[in-house]
């Protein structure tokens, strides 16, 4: 047989393109030539183009290809490790396809996980908590952010939380010490039935510290100065941590 590139590349459904692709990364030998300079194609080109093609077809990059080189006409350890692989990504696509499922029913912020989400949109927090509660996601290990999920499940509304989301910048000393007196003790009881808040940094995966310093940063970025001095005063009333 001798065929020429364009007809090599019609017989085995690819393209001219495709094919001189295969020769410039070394897939595919390059054929003689003819007399007049023409490439001259044969059975054993197709048979590797069209092994190419399929292995394509079941997923494996060229790269990978290459690697298992043109003489193992079964790579079945190769075809074990992308099952192992698509394996992975299907249980992956799986989670995501149960998480939009929970998010269509139950609509919830896509910037949280499911659980969290959900907790956050029923206890009605402001955008400017909720925000800090995204932060919270990212520096707390699995039983800080399980903390805020349970506190967050039995929270409710207060008048005195409303008069904190609503407080001035410019609030003068009474108001602010006055709201910091109505607070404590709503803090104090969130904080007793959920005790484990007061360890909720000790599993942070970049260290307490980090994660303490973070929170900081993300409660002066978000919050007037009249409501961070707010949060002091309650602390300094006592029970409550001040990582302001």
């Amino acid at each position: 047989m001798a065929w020429s590139t364009r007809e090599i590349a019609e017989l085995a459904g690819a393209t001219v393109r495709a094919v001189r692709h295969y020769h410039q990364i070394g897939l595919l030998e390059e054929p003689v030539r003819r007399a007049n300079g023409y490439k001259q194609y044969g059975v054993a080109h197709l048979v590797r183009i069209l092994r190419i093609k399929r292995l394509i077809d079941l997923g494996f990059s060229l790269a990978q290809i290459s690697a298992m080189g043109d003489a193992d006409e079964h790579p079945e350890e190769a075809l074990r490790t992308l099952d192992a692989e698509l394996s992975a990504t299907i249980e992956r696509l799986e989670r995501v396809r149960l998480e939009l499922a929970l998010l269509l029913k139950r609509p919830a912020p896509t910037d949280l996980p499911p659980g969290l989400g959900r907790v956050t949109t029923r206890a009605g927090l402001s955008d400017t908590d909720r925000s800090l509660v995204v932060v919270l996601t990212r520096v707390l290990g699995p039983q800080g952010i399980q903390a805020y999920t349970e506190l967050l499940q039995s929270y409710q509304a207060t008048p005195e939380a409303s008069a904190f989301d609503r407080l001035p910048a410019d609030a003068d000393e009474e108001a602010r010490d006055e709201l910091a007196r109505r607070l404590h003790p709503h803090v104090q009881d969130l904080l007793s039935d959920h005790p484990g808040m007061m360890e909720v940094h000790a599993d942070a995966p970049g260290g307490a510290g980090f994660a303490m310093r973070t929170f900081g940063e993300a409660v002066r970025e978000l919050y007037n100065p009249a409501q961070i001095d707010v949060m002091r005063r309650v602390a300094r009333l006592g029970t409550v941590p001040d990582h302001t």
